[in-house]
């Protein structure tokens, strides 16, 4: 069983011990990195014919009828999936675009007394690449989170890259780009994929975003062509905190912290509260479930490296812990919930009450699962409509408006 560390605020080396938990920096592998760099230069240079040449040697396959997936394939494949999955999809689909038109902005402006009209002009992107993991493993979720908001910001054309290594295409993730309306995809992934996305090759065309997970690869190779294009986020190791009063089922907790430590040995979930007698029968919860979990072996790691039981003197101290840490995913499993949520200044998503499951976030209850990790909730947001949206100002001058701005433009030199 995982030998989870203790951690008390009313220790002297309090700090210093929160600080180490949460060391975690992103650093790029050299060695990586320069693979990646000359994939990029590669397929710049050479378009198609280098992207063939990865995608049958990385994913081990031979490009026979190219690396276009057709638009009916997809629609055939919503036909392939079982009744309750295709269901699934389209009400996770029908929840995540509900809450999506909420965040589109629109243009605005205003006139001023003397005619000069300011203003903000909205207008969304005209292509949009989505890279969704591929393989024996699902991502349908991946699909549906970074397609929909850019859907529903007006983008013209989503193109979605997907690798198929061996050959293997799973169903599930092209009945979930029908479901969400991507215009094309490509049977590609890795590095190669995020070139032929940011510079175009003779059959995929350059986009002016690229968004979605993947391995360290394809981080290496997003951080290279932003600027070239633009990014969602380079993402760290999942993780979640939950706060928790003491009143909730400690198995409830356990199975939270769970949720996100199976994703891989890096993850990162902790758990505070003023209740120590809690945090242990939490810890017990944990040493009794682990044992049935799928993953345990995975989860079994990344609690012993990353995971953390930290007592605070009080909620209000459990607060400031949660502001300190700006947590991915952050569970307020407390009697008041909201009140609580109010105070959390840095947090991606916060899941308020004792039956608001992490894992519900992840799939269907609407609000994106891309989330900003590694701290940068401090300064980032969850991915959305306005990531797809760009803002122009606008400026019309009345003659008076030029005169008087004009004077003032002269008078200050």
């Amino acid at each position: 069983m995982p030998e989870i560390k203790r951690l008390d605020t009313s220790d002297n080396d309090f700090d210093a011990a929160l600080e180490r938990l949460l060391d975690w920096e992103q650093s790029a592998d050299s060695a990586v990195e320069a693979v990646v760099r000359d994939i990029i230069a590669d397929v710049r240079a050479r378009g198609d014919a280098a992207l063939i040449e990865y995608t049958e040697r990385f994913d081990r396959r031979t490009v026979g009828d190219g690396l276009e997936i057709s638009l009916q394939d997809c629609a055939d494949a919503v036909g392939r999936i079982a009744a309750d999955q295709r269901t699934a999809l389209e009400r996770a689909s029908e929840r995540i675009r509900a809450y999506a038109a909420h965040q589109k902005m629109e243009s605005w402006s205003y006139t001023e007394a003397d005619g000069t009209l300011l203003g903000q002009q909205v207008a969304p992107m005209d292509r949009v690449g989505l890279y969704v993991p591929g393989g024996k493993a699902a991502y349908p979720s991946s699909v549906l989170m970074n397609a929909i908001p850019a859907s529903v910001a007006g983008v013209g054309e989503l193109v979605m890259v997907v690798p198929t290594p061996e050959g293997q295409v799973n169903d599930m993730v092209l009945a979930a780009a029908h479901i969400a309306g991507v215009d094309r995809v490509f049977a590609i992934g890795g590095a190669q994929a995020v070139a032929a996305l940011a510079y175009g090759t003779q059959t995929v065309p350059a986009v002016d975003k690229i968004v979605g997970p993947g391995n360290a690869y394809v981080a290496s190779a997003k951080r290279m062509v932003f600027g070239k294009v633009g990014i969602d986020m380079i993402a760290g190791p999942s993780e979640i905190l939950v706060i928790c009063d003491g009143g909730t089922d400690p198995d409830w907790i356990a199975m939270d912290m769970f949720s996100q430590a199976e994703h891989d040995e890096d993850a990162q979930s902790i758990l505070v509260s003023p209740d120590g007698d809690f945090l242990e029968r939490v810890s017990a919860s944990i040493e009794r479930l682990l044992p049935d979990m799928p993953r345990a072996g995975i989860i079994s790691a990344s609690l012993a490296g990353q995971g953390a039981l930290i007592r605070v003197r009080d909620m209000d101290e459990a607060v400031d812990i949660a502001n300190r840490i700006a947590p991915e995913h952050l569970e307020l499993s407390v009697a008041e919930p909201r009140a609580m949520a109010s105070r959390i200044h840095h947090a991606g998503a916060i899941f308020m009450g004792r039956y608001t499951a992490e894992v519900l976030g992840d799939y269907c209850a609407g609000p994106n699962h891309v989330l900003p990790t590694s701290r940068t909730a401090r300064f980032s947001s969850p991915l959305g409509v306005y990531d797809f949206q760009k803002r122009s100002s606008l400026i019309e001058c009345s003659p008076q408006g030029a005169s008087d701005l004009g004077y003032w433009r002269t008078a200050r030199g």
